[in-house]
Order: structure tokens, then sequence, then C-alpha cells
């Protein structure tokens, strides 16, 4: 009866469109295969200027309202996809590092109450280091989180101060070795590159500090103006200029030598990792899987359905339907959305996209010949290589990425 009634209520979340769905998720032995679970944490102590992530300043007095919310949501979600049995889960933010030690315990075992991780699960949270205490570590380690992505973007105080992010750099090296005493063995670093007035030494400085502490995944990311962010305004008022394409570009070859040094492997456009040490939950997103979302702001995935939570706090929290979330955003299932999104995301990782998947979807929307057009095209300028029934984008042609998804995009679209 209560599964029912979490049926229903995904009907009208999700309208009848989705009704064929919907029905097969009543069916105990034909539910969608979901792995993966994002949590959404929105507290912050400080918004930096680059972000475009829903996050608020934290005052501490939301926390034990919101965490009772959130569970509620993850009980409705895993009773209506039949208590799936999870291989990822991913809490991000925000800094869920800030939530109050006992609450994040509360948070790790409503998980564990709701969802199936007797699979070798990994279970990653973010996090800043100035919260990554010796108690916190230790809440972390007892609770089955065995993934710590942290959030360092540089250790230069100058570059720091114009991302407005507001941490001690020498607080990176003792929050990592902190988590790695504790027990948390696999650990992974943010940094971000071209940043206003950054040279390539100081780059390179960077990264020889991130490289030098026990990690064994770097995510590493030129800085990126987003709309309606703080960054993109100051950028417009003139306060400082964009780094120039030639020097972000030999920020990123120095990247790829180093990292091959360290031995690691890029296996995304930005993320790079020791073998077996590639974040699976990202790599869920970019292969199209199914996950469940849970948090203001928080999308999900299901079968070719897609929505978003709502991204304010008030409203998430004041509004539940047996426990779901009101939604802002929702896509139903598009054949042709869907293969445009799986091959802007998988042309980004390094194994790239299967030859004959490829084209036996796009021959399902009578465009298998435009596709192989732009891969020949692609071929032709060196960004793509075709090898083991993959086109794959070559080490010049990452620096392409973009242009090789438009291209890719554009070839789905009728003429």
């Amino acid at each position: 009866m209560k599964n029912n009634i979490a049926i229903s209520v995904l009907k009208q979340r999700f309208s009848d469109t989705s009704k064929n769905l919907i029905t097969r998720w009543a069916n105990p032995h034909n539910k969608p295969a979901v792995a993966s679970l994002y949590i959404h944490i929105p507290f912050c102590f400080h918004k930096c200027h680059y972000c475009d992530f829903y996050s608020i300043v934290d005052r501490q007095d939301r926390q034990e309202a919101f965490l009772a919310r959130m569970i509620d949501e993850l009980r409705a979600q895993s009773l209506a996809t039949g208590h799936p049995s999870l291989q990822t889960i991913f809490i991000g933010g925000g800094t869920p590092t800030l939530l109050a030690p006992r609450l994040l315990k509360e948070l790790t075992a409503a998980i564990q109450m709701e969802f199936d991780l007797s699979t070798s699960t990994e279970w990653t949270i973010e996090s800043n280091p100035e919260t990554l205490t010796n108690e916190i570590c230790d809440v972390l380690a007892q609770s089955g989180i065995n993934r710590i992505s942290m959030g360092a973007q540089t250790f230069n105080t100058t570059h720091l101060k114009t991302l407005e992010r507001h941490h001690d750099p020498e607080s990176v090296e003792r929050s990592i070795r902190r988590a790695k005493a504790a027990g948390l063995e696999r650990l992974s670093l943010d940094l971000i590159y071209a940043i206003p007035g950054q040279t390539l030494d100081q780059w390179a400085d960077d990264l020889s500090r991130a490289l030098a502490l026990p990690i064994d995944h770097l995510s590493a990311y030129a800085l990126t103006y987003e709309p309606n962010t703080a960054m993109t305004a100051r950028l417009k008022r003139g306060e400082f200029n964009a780094t120039p394409d030639e020097l972000e570009v030999e920020m990123y070859n120095h990247t790829l030598n180093q990292i091959q040094a360290q031995g690691m492997k890029r296996y995304e456009v930005s993320n790079h990792a020791k073998p077996g040490s590639q974040c699976r939950h990202n790599l869920a997103y970019w292969q199209g899987e199914n996950w469940l979302a849970v948090g203001p702001s928080a999308a999900g995935h299901l079968d070719g359905i897609r929505w978003k939570n709502t991204p304010r706090l008030e409203e998430y929290l004041n509004t539940s339907d047996e426990g779901f979330a009101p939604i802002c955003e929702h896509e139903t299932p598009n054949q042709r959305r869907m293969l445009m999104d799986w091959m802007m995301m998988g042309i980004r990782i390094s194994q790239g996209l299967g030859q004959q998947e490829l084209l036996r979807r796009a021959n399902e929307l009578n465009r298998a010949d435009q596709i192989v057009q732009v891969m020949n095209m692609c071929i032709d300028q060196g960004w793509v290589k075709l090898e083991n029934d993959h086109w794959s984008l070559t080490d010049s042609g990452f620096h392409f990425a973009d242009r090789v998804a438009r291209d890719l995009i554009g070839a789905l679209i009728e003429d």
C-alpha cells in the first residue's frame, strides 16, 4: 500500500507523460536500475565568487529542520525505487562537512537504513579544508564514507582572494593528512587554473604542491565565468582580464605532463586519477546512467526522465508531497535529447563513444550519415581518433572537446 502511494506521488510529480515508466516501477520485477544517489547540502560559510551551485551562508539555525526534511525525501525516493542497491553516493554542496557532527551521523545512518549498501559502494563527500576537523574525520570514517573530495582551488593567497575563497592554504595539507590518519584512503583535490593574473609558474607551483600530497585523484578545472556569478560581474566591470587562451592551453598541457609523471592518468577533460581511482559517481553521470537526487537544487535522472528540485531552501523545507520535494524543472524521455546528452558527456571521457552504439542510435533518427561526416572531419583535424570501435579525443582534441560536442549535437538537428 505504501509503495502504491509513492508511485502515485511520482506520477503527480513527473506528470502523465511518464505514466508508462511509473507503471513499470510498480512492478517489483521491472523497476529502473538505480545504482547512484546524489545528495545536496546547500550550507556554506561564504559564497565563493566563481561558484554557480546553489549554496547559502549557514547560520546553523536551520540544520536540524533541513536534515529532518531531507530524511523524509530519502525515504520517499528509496521506497518508490525499491530500496535499490547503490554503487555510488555523492554528498555535495555547499559544504556538507559544515553539518554538525551528530547531524552527519544521522544523515549517514538514514542512508544506510533506506538503501542497500551491501555491495562495494563508493561514498564521497565534499569538504572545505577548514571544516575537516578530527571529529568530522572520525564521523566520516565510522559512517562508511570512504572518499573525500576537497576544494583547494589554489595555494596562492593572492589568487584565493581573487576567487573570494576563504581558507588558509596550509590547512589543505593538514586536512588531507588528518583524513588519511582517520582511515579515509581515497582522497581527491580540486584545483582551478587560468585565474586572472595567474602565471604558468604559479600554476606549476599549485600543481606541484597538490601532487606532493597523498591523493589518488585530481580535478583541475579552467576557471569558467558562469552567468549570474560575482566573478562574471567583476569581469564585465573590468576589474580584471580573463586569462589568454594561449596561456590556458599551456597550463592544461603542463597539467598533463605533471600528472603522468605522478602515475595519474586523465580519464575526463578535467579529471585525473591513479589506476582504479576514477570517480565512479561522476562516470555514472557522464555515461548516462540512472541516479536519484535529494536536497534543494539536486538534479536526478531515471530512464530518460530528468528533474531538478527547487533551489530555494524555504520552499524545500515547507513543501512536502509524501516526502517528495517540489520540482522546478522536468524533462520527459526524448530520444534525440537523450542521444545529445550521451554524446556531449561521452566524448569528454577518455574511452569516448562506442562507434556501433552511436551509429545505431543515430540511425534510429536517420542521422547516422551526418554523425559519420562530423567524425571524419574531426579525425582530419586531428581532434578525434577511432580505436577499438570507439571514437575518442586525441591529446590535442581535448582542447576542442566543446567544439566536437557542439558539432555532434548539430548533426542531430534536422535540416
